[in-house]
């Protein structure tokens, strides 16, 4: 259920248009099943191998090669279903998606149409803070997850006269996640493929790359008037959405909010101008900032669906369910709720944290050893802004969690500043080095001896006696002192006691 805390956002109104739009936007996720085999064979799903290395008889189309289901696909779906607080059917069945493709060798798709694995579920996709401040979210339903076999790849660009293909994809393990049309603008649409890869990713059961091509989506996207989403809601009448059109094969997440966007400045050109859309499939071309028609879009009967003759219904036991369910991890959401009362973290800190398991986890190991809001801090700002810099991932971190945690301590107990700290950690990172041993080595220590901060204000006030008149009229200028102690002491003097000491000798 949608959190309390949240506000909903209103929906996106198209700017520049003759009168207000709305945008109504639903997705259908193409997600591969993290297996080493595909979904009715033993071939290999390894990326990157020899054209037409990882294909097996049944997924070249051979006479006479049955079909066998991979019992891992099956624990994966209903694993992912789960994720999603979404119905798990206990019966589902597989039919053919009939209809020709060079890299489709059967001249069929497996697929699940009429009784899919998984059925109704929910997505809490967080956008950030509205104008007041207040967290927003959209709860995005989702219609179902149906198991599929992926086609293999037409390769058009190796000879000026001749397409290849290779199959080492056909056969591959998809999971269609199909959402409701609860999707109100680009930024959300982007937001809610962000948000299934990262359930996905702690779940284990899709890697979520798309540029391997093991994530991708297709966008319907339609506009009405204002009011008329509310329409299809009392109703769940779909004419009150208009025409959709559906954009195919978005891989990235700046591609589907720019397509989004161009789709209903198409749209909406035409019903102002007083046509109408026809429901269509359409690519998204980046070079040209544009989408253009692919194919009319096809109904269910031109596929002509039948049940799968070699495939019997798939009938799952509850036992099987709950074993799965039983073995979850923790999710992102409760994983940041569990972050914000544990360590007391704002809300920002703990979305930034649990955006993905490696990043989570790396910090709650430093955490578990010292205060919680401030390894926050370290993690985010300056781990995070390195590693960023370094184009690194957390898991190649040269920083340990152990080291940062003991990092943070140093500061806590007041042997290192948070100045000195910094530069203790660069050294950390670029040479391995533990910080306590660094402290050590490099004379790092704090000085606390407050008669040696003493003698150095006094110094600092005799040298410059101009200064202590201005601050005496002024107390802000005691700032300019204690920058000058920092120096002066190398950036080593406890700067609670400089300002302690500096505020009452210029007050004498």
């Amino acid at each position: 259920m949608l959190d309390l805390t949240y506000d909903t956002p209103k929906p996106k109104t198209i700017a520049g248009a003759k009168q207000d739009w709305e945008l109504v936007i639903g997705l259908e996720v193409h997600a591969q099943v993290s297996t080493n085999a595909k979904l009715f064979s033993g071939a290999s799903t390894k990326f990157g191998a020899e054209p037409n290395s990882n294909v097996a008889f049944v997924d070249a189309g051979m006479p006479g090669m049955l079909p066998v289901i991979n019992e891992a696909c099956i624990e994966q779906a209903v694993c992912t279903g789960l994720g999603l607080s979404a119905k798990i059917n206990l019966e589902s069945a597989f039919d053919r998606k009939n209809y020709f493709y060079p890299d489709l060798p059967q001249g069929y798709q497996i697929s699940q149409l009429y009784h899919p694995i998984v059925g109704e579920g929910e997505v809490l996709v967080e956008l950030g803070p509205n104008s007041s401040g207040t967290p927003t979210a959209r709860l995005v339903r989702i219609e179902r997850i149906h198991l599929e076999q992926d086609a293999g790849k037409s390769v058009h660009d190796m000879d000026p006269a001749l397409s290849f293909v290779d199959l080492n994809r056909t056969g591959v393990a998809l999971m269609e996640i199909v959402s409701k049309p609860d999707i109100r603008g680009p930024e959300e649409a982007a937001a809610f493929v962000v948000k299934l890869r990262q359930i996905m990713a702690y779940l284990g059961t899709c890697d979520g790359n798309m540029q391997n091509g093991n994530l991708r989506a297709d966008v319907n996207v339609s506009v009405c008037a204002p009011g008329q989403y509310e329409k299809y809601q009392a109703t769940q009448d779909f004419s009150h959405l208009g025409t959709r059109c559906e954009i195919k094969n978005m891989n990235s997440m700046r591609f589907i909010q720019a397509a989004i966007d161009v789709e209903a400045k198409r749209q909406i050109a035409i019903l102002e101008s007083g046509g109408t859309i026809t429901q269509e499939t359409r690519l998204y071309d980046p070079d040209k900032g544009e989408t253009r028609s692919m194919r009319s879009k096809e109904e269910a009967h031109d596929y002509r669906y039948f049940p799968d003759p070699d495939l019997l219904p798939l009938v799952i036991e509850q036992s099987y369910v709950d074993a799965i369910a039983a073995s979850l991890p923790e999710l992102p959401d409760a994983k940041k709720t569990r972050f914000m009362a544990d360590f007391g973290l704002a809300d920002y800190d703990a979305s930034v944290l649990t955006a993905d398991l490696d990043s989570a986890e790396y910090f709650e190991a430093v955490a578990g050893q010292t205060n919680g809001k401030l390894a926050a801090n370290w993690v985010i700002n300056e781990l995070f802004g390195r590693l960023k810099k370094d184009n690194r991932e957390i898991e190649d971190s040269p920083v340990t969690p152990t080291q940062l945690s003991a990092l943070i301590a140093l500061i806590e107990a007041e042997t290192i500043s948070g100045k000195i700290a910094k530069d203790v950690f660069e050294i950390s990172y670029t040479t391995g080095r533990d910080p306590a041993e660094i402290v050590e080595t490099e004379g790092l220590k704090q000085v606390t001896d407050t008669g040696a901060i003493e003698a150095a204000v006094d110094q600092i006030i005799a040298d410059n006696p101009d200064q202590v008149a201005k601050a005496k009229l002024n107390p802000k200028l005691a700032g300019w002192f204690v920058g000058q102690v920092m120096k002066a002491t190398g950036g080593k003097a406890n700067p609670k006691a400089v300002n302690q000491i500096v505020a009452a000798k210029l007050a004498e």
